[in-house]
């Protein structure tokens, strides 16, 4: 019985036609896996599975996903995370290390969870935006906000100061109007869910956020916000993130909502950011591209 394997052209272009044409034959595939968003197992002879390439500068590691909670993609991650699962692999299975060099590397076994993050309900984890000249730090929350009786798996962006257009020195904030830029609209009703953005997405990875998304200009995806550390989010969160395919990112400028230490309280400040027309939004799928 042949494998249910889909390598997407992106992941056929850094691996090459041989090894992708090896991976459909079933070379270096899985018969099951742990599957590197929803982190539970998965049989490619049974159901539809991704491969997922995690590249950084020097090195690769092939993971397998379930199709429906994550396509075949390359996700850019950076070489300290990949040199931590390449450790753990190592300690944990024995198995081989991913490897390094040219730009098309072997497949290797799934990539395995980093170092634990804090919890992310209520708890920001820093990252820098990913546009050059960008000098203000992210500060992303994690958590549940109702839309209607619906809860959605949300993330809220804050930069701890004023963001500026790359090359200008007047010190003005335009974070919000940088992202409007991009096609986020701005909120009038936390219970309205806000329309999907072509070409963002949220990577989830093994049970953790790992980076926003944003439509890269040679094609494909590349990183606007990258955790310095993955972070851990609830089940809860990650549940409604998969069940709905995507996740609702709100953006406000620096000082308006605040490190909320529960959800019922980050909604509060949300609510008082919008009446004061201070946050844009957009729905992310959760790490397509």
């Amino acid at each position: 019985m042949p494998r249910m394997l889909d390598v997407s052209d992106e992941v056929r272009s850094e691996i090459g036609d041989d090894e992708a044409d090896r991976l459909l034959g079933g070379a270096h595939a899985p018969d099951s896996y742990e599957c590197t968003s929803c982190r539970t197992p998965g049989d490619a002879f049974q159901e539809p599975t991704s491969t997922v390439l995690f590249v950084g500068e020097e090195t690769a590691v092939l993971a397998f996903a379930h199709a429906r909670c994550i396509p075949s993609q390359v996700v850019p991650v950076s070489e300290e995370q990949l040199a931590g699962a390449v450790r753990s692999i190592s300690q944990s299975q024995g198995g081989p290390s991913a490897e390094a060099g040219p730009a098309h590397p072997q497949p290797q076994p799934p990539i395995p969870a980093p170092a634990p993050a804090p919890d992310a309900a209520g708890d920001p984890s820093a990252g820098r935006p990913g546009t050059p000249g960008q000098a203000a730090i992210l500060g992303i929350t994690c958590g549940l906000v109702l839309h209607g009786d619906t809860g959605h798996a949300s993330l809220v962006v804050e930069p701890t100061g004023p963001v500026g257009r790359p090359g200008t020195i007047t010190g003005e904030d335009e974070f919000l109007d940088l992202l409007q830029d991009a096609g986020f609209q701005p909120v009038t009703d936390l219970d309205k869910t806000p329309d999907q953005l072509p070409g963002w997405s949220v990577l989830v990875a093994m049970g953790k956020l790992h980076a926003v998304l944003q439509p890269s200009a040679s094609g494909g995806s590349t990183g606007w916000w990258q955790a310095h550390q993955p972070l851990q989010v609830t089940d809860a969160w990650r549940f409604a993130a998969n069940q709905l395919g995507e996740v609702t990112m709100y953006a406000v400028p620096a000082g308006t909502v605040g490190r909320q230490p529960r959800e019922d309280l980050l909604r509060q400040a949300l609510e008082r950011a919008v009446t004061l027309g201070q946050v844009v939004a957009a729905s992310l799928p959760l790490a397509g591209t």
